[in-house]
């Protein structure tokens, strides 16, 4: 019996010992990679790099960030899916991963089937917003003039944007027209709007606050379902008419599904000790960031339902990436 009872105690370590091993092994092999699937500069970018020191500090290994954009995120991550799934390599994702699936014919992935989120980043609102010397003193007047049919053109940083899609579900849901201007990029179309190039601009709140602040462009709706604190006075698209109205942009971090379970678990755990740090609070904040964390089961369901949501919008009003 003793001699019986020994063989299977080994037999057990035998079997756990790979796992312990991969356990202990992570993350000593080599520098973890983040990469950022938009170029530099810009949100996506920012956030990778505001989380890479205090994961360096926390993992005890190096974290460095790679820029690979293209295809609105596509060509980032497939990149990440391409390389072996050991926890050395994840995306930095913003709101677009959650229309490319709808959006772009022949995928090289399953959003999905094939990537785990390891956390909800955190959430912004849309700005819809004017030039300062527009017609357009409040949201009400662009409601009135959409329902009147007005040719009431507005921009947005290009087709299946996240932007043209909340304009696009308000449309339908309000009975109102609009024209549709896309842009390539929030720079071009910011250089519009200020000029008063064009009567309406749809983007974050990150990418308005400068010219709001200097009185260049005048908010008129945020689609959040608060208010946003930096602009108390502006509101909300669902109280100004349109109830349940909500279209947040995003930003999280993905791996794999490949990826071992522990290592989805001990990144999830380092990546809400991050967003804790009151030094990355602070500075998302300042991007217009409100942060998210919290477990990978609530970000699979935050991603998926945005994934769902607007894959019915694009599929309703047969809409096309540029």
């Amino acid at each position: 019996m003793k001699n019986w009872m020994t063989r299977a105690v080994c037999a057990a370590l035998v079997t756990c010992m790979p796992m312990m091993s991969w356990a202990q092994a992570w993350p000593t092999k080599q520098p973890i990679k983040l990469v950022a699937v938009f170029p530099p500069g810009g949100s996506v970018d920012q956030v990778a790099r505001i989380l890479s020191g205090p994961l360096s500090q926390q993992l005890g290994q190096s974290v460095v960030v790679e820029n690979r954009g293209g295809a609105s995120g596509v060509i980032g991550t497939a990149g990440v899916l391409s390389a072996p799934a050991d926890g050395y390599t994840f995306a930095v994702v913003f709101d677009t991963h959650g229309v490319n699936q709808s959006l772009m014919p022949n995928m090289p992935y399953d959003s999905k089937r094939d990537l785990v989120p390891l956390v909800l980043v955190g959430t912004s609102a849309m700005m819809l917003t004017t030039h300062a010397a527009s017609e357009y003193k409040s949201f009400g007047d662009v409601v009135a003039a959409a329902k009147a049919k007005k040719n009431v053109a507005y921009g947005s940083i290009g087709n299946g944007s996240l932007g043209h899609l909340a304009m696009t579900l308000m449309a339908k849901n309000g009975g109102l027209e609009f024209n549709h201007v896309p842009f390539k990029g929030g720079g071009p179309l910011m250089n519009d709007a200020i000029a008063g190039h064009i009567p309406l601009s749809i983007g974050t709140v990150f990418l308005n606050k400068p010219h709001i602040d200097s009185k260049r462009l005048r908010p008129l709706a945020v689609t959040s379902s608060k208010r946003v604190a930096e602009f108390p006075d502006v509101p909300t698209i669902a109280e100004a008419g349109f109830p349940g109205f909500e279209a947040p942009a995003w930003w999280a971090l993905l791996a794999s599904a490949k990826t071992p379970p522990d290592i989805v678990k001990r990144m999830n755990e380092e990546l809400n000790k991050a967003l804790s740090n009151p030094e990355v609070s602070k500075r998302l904040e300042a991007q217009g960031i409100s942060i998210a964390g919290g477990s990978v089961e609530r970000a699979k369901t935050f991603i998926d339902g945005q994934i769902d949501t607007w894959a019915k919008v694009v599929r309703e009003n047969g809409i096309k990436p540029d």
